[in-house]
C-alpha cells in the first residue's frame, strides 16, 4: 500500500527514512526519558510511563497487545516482553512498519507489524485484550472514527490506554486544529467505553 502523495503517511515515511541516517534524536530521546538504547520510541513516553502503561493494561501472557500508531514497534514490543503478550503493531506508515519488522528481528522477538490506519486498522473485531495508543490519537482525521475503531477490535472488558495532549483552552489558536479538538473523555465515552479515566501527568511533561 502506498500513500497518496502529500499525505500525512507519505510525510512520516520520509521522517523514518530520516532516522535511518541519524541516531542523534535517538539519542536525545533516550537520555531525556530514561530508555534504552534497544528501544526505540518515536514518541515521548518515559520510562517510568511505560511502567504505569504496562500496569494499567493489565496483560497477561495469554493476551494480544494491540500498539496503534507503533511507529518503529518500540513501545509494544517492550510491553509484550515484560508481560509476554502477543504483539500486533498497526502504522500508517509502510517505512515505519518496515524498520519495525527489522528490530523486531534484532531482539530476537515474535511481533506481527502491518499497514493500517487508526480508524481502519484491518483487524478482526473483538480480536484485542489490549489497545495502545502513544501520542498519536490526535494524528486521525476523524477522531470519533478512531475512537470506535478500538472499541471495536477490543475484547469484552478489554483495555485501552492512550497517552496524548490536551488543549487548556480550545480556542488557543496558537495550537493546530488537531490538537485543540481533542478531548479523550468524550471520546472515549461516546465510542461506548466505560470506566474512563483521564489522568495528568505532569512529570511526564517535565521530561
Amino acid at each position: 500500500m502506498e500513500p497518496e502523495p502529500g499525505s500525512l503517511a507519505e510525510y512520516f515515511n520520509s521522517w523514518y527514512a530520516d532516522m535511518t541516517g541519524s541516531p542523534v534524536m535517538d539519542q536525545i530521546q533516550q537520555r531525556h526519558l530514561g530508555l534504552p538504547p534497544s528501544l526505540l520510541s518515536t514518541s515521548l513516553l518515559g520510562w517510568d510511563g511505560i511502567a504505569e502503561v504496562t500496569a494499567a493494561l493489565r496483560l497477561g501472557a495469554d493476551g494480544t497487545l494491540v500498539d496503534l500508531a507503533c511507529g518503529r514497534g518500540g513501545y509494544g514490543l517492550e510491553i509484550a516482553g515484560r508481560t509476554g503478550a502477543r504483539l500486533v503493531g498497526v502504522d500508517f506508515s509502510a517505512e515505519a512498519v518496515r524498520q519495525a519488522r527489522e528490530h523486531a528481528r534484532r531482539l530476537g522477538a515474535t511481533a506481527e507489524f502491518r499497514i493500517g490506519d487508526l480508524a481502519a486498522t484491518g483487524l478482526d473485531t473483538g480480536s484485542a485484550d489490549a489497545v495502545l495508543c502513544v501520542d498519536a490519537i490526535h494524528f486521525a482525521p476523524r477522531p470519533e472514527a478512531a475512537y470506535r475503531e478500538i472499541a471495536r477490535i477490543l475484547s469484552p472488558g478489554g483495555r485501552a490506554v492512550l497517552t496524548c495532549w490536551e488543549p487548556l483552552s480550545r480556542d488557543d489558536e496558537r495550537l493546530p486544529e488537531r490538537l485543540r479538538r481533542v478531548d479523550l473523555r468524550a471520546g472515549l465515552t461516546a465510542a461506548g467505553f466505560v470506566d474512563v479515566e483521564v489522568a495528568e501527568r505532569p512529570g511526564w511533561a517535565r521530561c
